[in-house]
């Protein structure tokens, strides 16, 4: 007998950013009876729609998802208590004979979830902190690669948070972010799908995204975040927000903006690929038949 039969299955449907996963997702939800569950750090606030591509009551056809505007984007969500609120979901599902469906590009999350990433139970250094907030963010990023390149090439330059936590997880333990966390046994048989195109098409696949989110209201979308919310982290440092708020501060014109947005999804999209490539158990299918249409 096959050890994975004891286990329940559950499918995960990585990628990057605008490789067609939600839409992959919802099609395989109707052929497997399947819930989704969102794996992306930022469709847990509500708010967060037109910016983050979140997709519709529509797109998601009839299809539940769970892990979908769940908090106010005032709060400090974790990939802690995603693990959590994403097992219990995944079990929820699993209890009424339906198949978990795990679709996202939020790495850390989809880790943490399904190859059982074991946290670091490292307290805060609040004086570390407080000198690695006086660094520029080139400099606070410089450190970061100098003590683990690895880590580097999956973190954003621009989420100072996430490098200062790496950093000091690195240093308190002296292990690499990757040996910190370190790996169990998975209590799931996971079948890993891996969505994504040659670099051209997932390029003009993204600047298309951007253009569709203008013109869906992105702007107004991110005035109405901005006049609720205020400039809060969440919201100032998310792709998408960022740029448009840098373009409504007039530092830079509408077009500029976009560019921007678009350079800085490519690099985004980037950094999701190198986390992913890492799992050898994806089967990645370049050009999948539904997202030709």
């Amino acid at each position: 007998m096959m050890k994975h039969i004891s286990k329940p299955k559950v499918i995960a449907i990585v990628g990057a950013t605008a490789s067609g996963k939600t839409a992959y997702a919802i099609e395989l939800a109707k052929k497997v009876d399947g819930e989704i569950i969102s794996a992306d750090s930022r469709l847990v606030y509500k708010g967060f729609d037109i910016g983050t591509a979140k997709p519709t009551k529509t797109e998601q056809d009839g299809i539940p998802h769970h892990m979908i505007d769940i908090v106010e984007p005032e709060f400090e969500y974790s990939a802690g208590l995603y693990n959590t609120q994403a097992k219990k979901a995944i079990e929820d599902i699993l209890s009424r004979g339906k198949t978990p469906i795990i679709a996202g590009g939020t790495g850390l999350y989809i880790d943490i979830l399904l190859k059982n990433y074991t946290l670091p139970q490292i307290e805060a250094n609040h004086q570390l902190r407080n000198e690695l907030k006086k660094l520029s963010k080139e400099d606070l990023y410089e450190t970061l690669l100098k003590l683990d390149p690895q880590a580097g090439e999956s973190i954003d330059i621009n989420d100072g948070k996430k490098v200062i936590r790496a950093i000091e997880i690195i240093k308190t333990s002296g292990k690499t972010l990757k040996e910190a966390r370190g790996i169990a046994d998975s209590e799931y048989y996971i079948e890993w799908l891996g969505r994504n195109f040659d670099r051209e098409t997932l390029y003009s696949r993204i600047n298309k995204r951007v253009d569709k989110m203008v013109e869906s209201g992105l702007i107004d979308e991110t005035k109405a975040l901005l006049s609720k919310h205020g400039r809060i982290p969440n919201l100032v440092n998310t792709i998408g927000y960022r740029e448009i708020i840098g373009f409504l501060d007039n530092n830079y014109s509408l077009d500029e903006a976009l560019e921007l947005l678009k350079k800085n999804t490519r690099n985004y999209a980037k950094r999701q690929l190198t986390w992913f490539r890492k799992n050898e158990n994806i089967s990645w299918n370049v050009y999948p038949e539904l997202l030709k249409k």
